[in-house]
């Protein structure tokens, strides 16, 4: 599969690239795409259970990459869920992964997890589409990034119901969720706060459009050293107490970071300054007045990290950012009241 993936596949090294919505690529019609969302995942948070919900999200992931031996696919962590795109002859694969996490989301953690599997064709039978590319976030690790509205509109459809993964009636096996974990504390702003941020295409707008608005935010942003990264630059303790990694190991872990990416939505958790965060806010509102842009925000103290490290190559491991009060969930909430 990796070789199917990456061949032809151009990588991209500088964030705003990835934000001019030309350079995406449409995935063939034979592929599928799936996705999971933990339901009640803000009542979840309010109880403290960020982290449980943080470690469900991403669960996918790695039951996906596990399954099949690599992590080369197309995937994106929401904070309470995930969505992957995969050729069609791995659907079986697919089908079982989904349903071993919604199996064990519910038996482990009480929590019940939405579970959909569509095609590409039924996508871009409803005038929606799915196009990738490929974002070097280091010299180790790069993850995909998608546009095209489809995975947008899937997200919806599956929170109606639709395109469900039956839970089927046979024992099933647990997923294997090896190279996953929650190990390091909550990482405290520097700056201000922690920002969650969700920018989306507004009615009125063009790629063109949204592209550049989105880059008016990535703007402010670079005037903070690292474009406001909320990892921070010294080793932080474990939760455990453990002996932590050296220097040159977390640096890794912060460069490999997805504190900023995009999957029909521009999603962002930065550590940001009170003024950054009101210039954010005053440029989204003037964008959101000209229906160029729909977005929610909002601020919390700290950041959270899930971890994978695949075990066939530690240099590669990546790290899902959220806010600790459930950054991303709250915002969408604003984004869906601003709809």
């Amino acid at each position: 599969m990796t070789q199917m993936l990456t061949q032809n596949q151009q990588t991209y090294r500088k964030f705003t690239t990835i934000l001019d919505l030309s350079i995406y690529e449409p995935l063939p019609d034979d592929w599928i795409i799936g996705m999971t969302d933990v339901v009640g995942s803000t009542e979840a948070i309010e109880q403290g259970r960020y982290e449980d919900v943080n470690f469900l999200g991403a669960s996918i992931i790695a039951t996906i990459g596990n399954s099949l031996g690599s992590f080369d696919f197309p995937f994106s962590f929401g904070g309470d869920g995930a969505t992957f795109a995969l050729p069609a002859e791995y659907r079986p694969d697919a089908e079982l992964a989904l349903r071993q996490i919604a199996m064990f989301s519910w038996d482990r953690y009480g929590l019940r997890m939405r579970a959909g599997l569509l095609s590409m064709r039924e996508i871009r039978d409803n005038r929606r589409d799915v196009r990738i590319a490929r974002y070097a976030v280091s010299p180790e690790a790069s993850y995909y990034m998608f546009s095209g509205g489809g995975i947008r509109w899937a997200e919806q459809e599956l929170k109606k119901g639709h395109f469900a993964i039956s839970s089927g009636t046979e024992a099933l096996s647990a997923p294997d969720l090896s190279g996953l974990s929650c190990e390091w504390n909550p990482f405290e702003s520097q700056r201000g706060t922690i920002l969650s941020l969700l920018v989306e295409q507004g009615s009125k707008a063009t790629d063109v459009t949204f592209s550049g608005t989105a880059r008016q935010v990535m703007q402010i942003l670079e005037q903070a050293d690292r474009g406001g990264s909320p990892v921070p630059v010294q080793v932080p303790p474990r939760k455990d107490g453990r002996t932590s990694v050296n220097a040159a190991t977390w640096a890794n872990v912060a460069s490999n970071s997805d504190f900023r990416k995009f999957d029909d939505v521009l999603r962002l958790t930065v550590d940001c300054t009170l003024d950054e965060v009101n210039e954010i806010k005053a440029a989204l509102e003037e964008a959101s007045n000209r229906g160029i842009v729909r977005f929610g925000l909002h601020c919390q103290s700290h950041a959270i990290m899930t971890c994978l490290v695949p075990g066939r190559d530690s240099n590669s491991h990546l790290h899902f950012l959220d806010g600790l009060d459930g950054g991303y969930s709250k915002a969408a909430a604003m984004l869906r009241g601003n709809a």
